[in-house]
């Protein structure tokens, strides 16, 4: 399940634009934490801590403990802006996760044994549907990732999300059909094994016409 980050948070005296703006000059990221039916905390993060955050990937589906003083607050980003020249994150939104808490969130899809895929191997493409999947979990049990095995597919075969094997209580947000999150493809210009029907079908081509040319030839002769 994934991991809990943790990011010290000093709490802002006054919101607005002006405050915002004087936070960023200071190396501040303006935040605000929100939910569970309580009052809205205007926070102040250190720029460095949360563009490593950032930097490490899967942010938005990450949980943190925000430690603001001796308060504690569990939660999870649910919007980032940054900065449309420079792409720093300018604020953030979190949402308060409480115990009973479920949330949609999206999960990334990796694939296994590409290697020794047998569709693969046969000069296949895989074609991913899906980067990612929406899941709606528990609040303290978000998969880190989706792991397909695709060892045994081969050309034309599809993996859905009904051959996903997702831990308990955890469902997909798309409950009305089994969507597909990846297939193994043929190659634009065929297989090798399409290639050489073809040369047979062509060599059984050119025979048929040689007798049936001959046939003619006899008849006429007659």
């Amino acid at each position: 399940m994934a991991d809990v980050g943790i990011l010290a948070a000093e709490r802002r005296e006054r919101v607005g634009k002006g405050s915002a703006r004087a936070a960023r000059r200071n190396g501040r990221v303006p935040a605000v934490i929100y939910g569970s039916g309580e009052p809205p905390v205007p926070i102040t993060l250190a720029f460095n801590e949360v563009l490593k955050e950032v930097q490490r990937g899967r942010f938005m589906g990450t949980l943190f403990d925000i430690e603001i003083g001796s308060e504690k607050e569990r939660v999870i980003p649910r919007d980032l802006q940054v900065d449309v020249v420079k792409d720093f994150p300018t604020h953030i939104d979190f949402l308060r996760i409480s115990r009973d808490s479920r949330i949609d969130v999206d999960v990334p899809v990796h694939f296994a044994n590409e290697d020794i895929c047998v569709g693969l191997k046969r000069g296949g493409v895989l074609n991913i549907v899906r980067h990612d999947v929406e899941l709606s979990c528990p609040a303290d049990s978000i998969p880190e990732e989706i792991v397909l095995d695709i060892a045994e597919l081969d050309i034309g075969d599809s993996v859905h999300i009904g051959d996903v094997d997702l831990p308990e209580g955890v469902t997909p947000t798309i409950a009305d059909r089994d969507f597909t999150i990846a297939t193994i493809a043929a190659p634009s210009g065929g297989t090798d094994e399409d290639e050489a029907e073809d040369v047979e079908g062509e060599e059984g081509a050119e025979e048929a016409e040689a007798t049936e040319g001959a046939e003619e030839e006899d008849g006429g002769e007659d």
